[in-house]
């Protein structure tokens, strides 16, 4: 057997073990990263450590900093509460609100980790008074930063309009990219937010039901549900009382400190956007600012941050770089390229993408594979802008998997007590759209040629 398989089959239990038990699948993907970099395939110590994902750990680390700050000085729930009056009551409105707010910040350029980080939280909040599940919310909030990151200033359309320029497309190529990635995600932002919140609901009007029936054998009066939080697996992650209609906004008083944290959140913006300052070093400085400002902040901050997250998420990216450098992808890469077939190969590019950014950053993912797309989507049997439409989609509609960062975001701006099924459910999600969306977007831009 291979190393490159021995190395895919060690992640894949690791995966298993973690979903099973209690144990960090992070955790294991680290050690194990050691064991089978050094003992297997021979390098060296410092190379395997060299493969931890200092960037993605500062983002994670200076995110959840900063944006525990945020839910201390309460301006999240300032936040929650303009928008809960712009929203005037309408249900629907506020996942489209935070849907076309996220969409927005992505195409004027705003990394998509720094745009879910500034949406997510105040999603998440702003659904719990809707009760709107928070997974939902979260889906589409992904979605919407999705749907805005192939604008020409975005750095994923950067890469991916570089692919089209290689590829010899151009021109309105640029823009087609980006109005085909949008509706998509617009479409399955809708899809799953209704998907969700059925589920929710039923699993709600259920566990009413129940109520019911023992407050009526109880003797307590029929109708009449005990107080206390939801209960019964994943939808206590994801899910908040149903609201037949959404109650008063509760008024929230703007505060020196409120909007001294507004400032901050909009400096973020301006210094990962304008100047491409990276989005963890720029939280970490703005999270200093405001500690200096408000020393009493700091540990309540510190103590919320999701530490088993941040090390489950950079445990397995660790273990993916460790595969990197020992030449699985690259055999994963030659393998497509040998199937002769451009059709099939797209279509193949298409899961690779899909699988290998569940895992790692999306950016990063485009980079490595143009090498092997570009002479794809110059097949003259193909259209560029199909096959680059296809492999831009499957390699960010994955990003709601908790081991990227836009997943691993939304597990911070969650409750710590929902962490853990929380992580599950968006896994479960990432794998759905890891099966079925290549094989659609391959069908519809490479097969027949929309968009």
């Amino acid at each position: 057997m291979s190393l490159s398989i021995i190395a895919f089959l060690v992640l894949i239990a690791a995966f298993a073990i973690g979903s099973i038990t209690s144990i960090s699948a992070g955790l294991l993907a680290l050690v194990a990263a050691f064991g089978v970099g050094t003992l297997l395939a021979g390098l060296p110590l410092a190379d395997v450590i060299a493969e931890f994902p200092s960037g993605l750990f500062f983002i994670l680390v200076g995110a959840t900093l900063l944006f525990g700050i945020v839910r201390i000085t309460g301006t999240i729930d300032l936040l929650a509460y303009w928008a809960e009056r712009l929203a005037g009551g309408r249900r629907l409105l506020v996942p489209t609100l935070m849907f076309l707010l996220t969409a927005l910040l992505a195409s004027a350029g705003a990394f998509t980790p720094a745009a879910i980080a500034i949406v997510a939280p105040v999603a998440l909040a702003l659904g719990s008074r809707f009760g709107i599940s928070t997974l939902a919310m979260g889906l589409v909030v992904v979605q919407g930063a999705n749907a805005g990151a192939f604008s020409p200033v975005n750095p994923f359309g950067v890469l991916s309009n570089l692919m089209l320029d290689e590829a010899g497309a151009g021109g309105s190529a640029t823009l087609q990219l980006y109005v085909s990635c949008f509706l998509f995600n617009a479409v399955l932002g809708v899809l799953a937010y209704v998907l969700v919140q059925t589920v929710v609901n039923r699993r709600e009007r259920g566990a009413a039901a129940d109520d019911l029936v023992a407050d009526g054998s109880s003797g307590a009066g029929a109708g009449v549900r005990p107080a206390g939080p939801p209960t019964g697996g994943v939808a206590t992650a994801v899910a908040t009382e149903t609201a037949t209609e959404a109650p008063a906004p509760t008024k929230v008083e703007v505060t020196p400190m409120r909007v001294l944290t507004l400032l901050g959140l909009a400096a973020l913006l301006v210094l990962t956007t304008v100047f491409g300052i990276d989005v963890g070093v720029a939280s970490l400085v703005i999270a200093l600012a405001l500690i200096v400002v408000k020393p009493s902040v700091q540990k309540p901050a510190v103590e919320s941050m999701p530490w088993s997250a941040i090390v489950l998420v950079t445990g397995i990216v660790t273990y993916v770089g460790m595969l990197e450098t020992i030449g699985a992808l690259e055999d994963l890469q030659n393998g497509i390229e040998g199937l002769g077939n451009s059709s099939v190969a797209a279509l193949v590019v298409s899961y690779v993408v899909g699988i290998v950014s569940a895992f790692a950053s999306t950016t990063g993912t485009l980079g490595v594979i143009s090498p092997v797309v570009v002479p794809i989507a110059a097949d003259p049997l193909l259209t560029p802008i199909g096959v680059v439409t296809a492999v831009s989609i499957s390699s960010s509609v994955v990003d709601t998997s908790p081991m990227s960062t836009s997943g691993a975001l939304l597990m911070a701006s969650a409750q710590p007590r929902d962490e853990r099924l929380f992580f599950r459910a968006l896994l479960l999600w990432a794998i759905g759209m890891i099966a079925v969306v290549p094989l659609l977007v391959w069908l519809l831009f490479v097969q027949l040629g929309i968009g």
